[in-house]
């Protein structure tokens, strides 16, 4: 399968996104605001990457991008 070259700081960043995301699910009942503010500004990050303006790229392209860190496919991503 072909996927979009997003770059290397932009899969970081998800791939941070995603941690952060799955530590906040995991932390329970303790207290969750440092998680909350950090999945805040990266979803910020992730969301006003300047790559998206420059590719063109729409919502498919952020849906591919997270599918590939979740699985753990990034690496076959050549990065731009």
């Amino acid at each position: 399968m072909v996927h979009r070259p997003f770059p290397a700081d932009l899969i970081r960043t998800q791939q941070a996104w995603t941690a952060t995301y799955t530590a906040l699910a995991d932390v329970g009942t303790g207290s969750t605001t440092v998680l909350r503010r950090r999945l805040l500004r990266l979803s910020v990050a992730l969301w006003w990457h300047p790559w998206w303006a420059v590719s063109g790229e729409g919502s498919a392209a952020r849906v591919e991008l997270r599918e590939l860190v979740r699985t753990g496919h990034e690496e076959e991503v050549g990065a731009a």
